[in-house]
């Protein structure tokens, strides 16, 4: 029988491969934290928004589970992602490495490793590729990523 936290990362990449963000958002504990080379440090409530705002926003997306393996702290995942970037309408490949802490069966902390300039090359094109790796350039993707999030809790709030 699969170790239950190898189900549980099972469970989230098959809600994320069927764009179920409030499936994905159960998974995590209350007080977890999750970052990756866009958001680079979200905790609690902020997880869950994140991954039902992508889910909600994804036209096209298409997610793959590569390789999983879990014990009872930790787990980790090798995963894909294909999608048109919503902002250039570029398709995006993403090979995404994430690392996962467990406590009582949920996620207390999640971290997606990724090349933020190779994403930059295949979302904004030329100008990704050859300035995708700059701080300014980086610290600009972050704020807008941040500032949707927050556009999002807000209107969460709200309804």
């Amino acid at each position: 029988m699969d170790h239950p936290n190898l189900m549980l990362i099972r469970k989230f990449y098959a809600a994320f491969a069927r764009r179920d963000g409030a499936a994905m958002a159960a998974c995590y504990a209350p007080d977890a934290r999750f970052s990756d080379p866009v958001f680079t440090d979200l905790r609690g409530a902020e997880v869950g928004a994140m991954w039902m705002m992508l889910c909600e926003r994804a036209e096209g997306l298409q997610v793959r589970l590569v390789q999983a393996r879990a014990g009872d702290d930790t787990g980790h995942a090798r995963w894909e992602a294909d999608y048109p970037f919503s902002q250039t309408g570029r398709v995006v490949h993403n090979k995404i490495a994430a690392r996962f802490r467990f406590d009582h069966g949920r996620i207390v902390e999640h971290e997606d490793v990724f090349s933020l300039w190779r994403w930059a090359a295949m979302a904004l094109g030329a100008q990704g590729a050859l300035l995708g790796w700059l701080p300014p350039v980086r610290a600009k993707i972050r704020a807008q990523a941040d500032k949707g999030l927050r556009a999002y809790l807000s209107r969460s709030a709200a309804a």
